[in-house]
């Protein structure tokens, strides 16, 4: 292993498209079919969930106009609306609560497992689609905005309560190319047998330098520090603030 990447001589087609793989928002006019659709989506319903629970839901928008309505609390990023297909991805407690109720029971007061379970089912159902996606040639990018206003997306996307948008994903055939941003040295992040703060640590300063540069290739305005003025900037003033309450009104108790 190097300080800087994993290298190895065993590749396949899933993990060149996974080395390769860069956020595109700029699509070309090839139509996203239904057919495309079905087959991203069966293949994704396949991820893992935990103990089968599927506490997952998807919704597909093609409607330009309510792609409009979604892009407003989601910053006005405009390949929402400019995407031929949007996906949000929700963490589902619905079907969990049904059950409960045929047994007497309620899921009010949930704790933070369900909320938990409900959202990491839906990470991996949206990341084995945006892989899915991948192999038949169709990009994207994922939006986290969609939590920017849980509230004003439930109502765009008429999600019940217990129901909420974890992540959207942009899907398009790409009309662009945009440089792959660099990632940190895998010296830090992959640990062997127990976890090496001072490793993990160690990789700030060059990668720093290293984004750097990349952005100050393709003309990105940065600062010397760049991942670490960019992160401060972005967390450290509680980003998000009022989801932990907008959440628990939906239903989930992450308290």
């Amino acid at each position: 292993m190097s300080p800087d990447t994993l290298s190895s001589e065993i590749t396949s087609e899933t993990i060149e498209a996974l080395l390769n793989r860069r956020s595109i928002r700029k699509y070309a006019d090839t139509p996203v079919t239904d057919d495309h659709v079905n087959a991203i989506l069966g293949a994704a319903l396949r991820a893992p969930t935990s103990s089968n629970v599927q506490a997952y839901s998807v919704v597909v928008v093609r409607d330009p106009a309510i792609k409009e309505e979604i892009a407003v609390p989601c910053g006005n990023q405009q390949h929402i609306v400019s995407c031929p297909v949007f996906l949000a991805f929700l963490a589902d407690l619905t079907r969990i609560e049904a059950a409960f109720q045929r047994h007497g029971h309620t899921a009010d007061n949930n704790n933070l497992e369900m909320g938990l379970v409900a959202t990491i089912d839906a990470a991996l159902v949206g990341m084995s689609a945006y892989v899915a996606a991948e192999s038949l040639g169709i990009q994207g990018v994922m939006i986290g905005a969609v939590r920017n206003d849980p509230e004003k997306i439930a109502e765009i996307l008429g999600l019940p309560n217990r129901v909420y948008a974890v992540f959207g994903m942009c899907l398009g055939f790409p009309d662009q190319a945009p440089k792959q941003k660099p990632r940190m040295p895998v010296s830090g992040i992959v640990h062997h047998d127990r976890y090496d703060a001072d490793a993990s640590l160690a990789v700030l300063d060059p990668y720093n330098a290293q984004l750097r540069a990349h952005y100050e290739a393709i003309g990105k305005e940065t600062t010397a520090d760049s991942w670490s003025d960019e992160v401060d900037a972005k967390l450290s003033a509680k980003a998000r603030d009022g989801l932990r309450a907008a959440l628990k009104a939906r239903g989930f108790d992450f308290s």
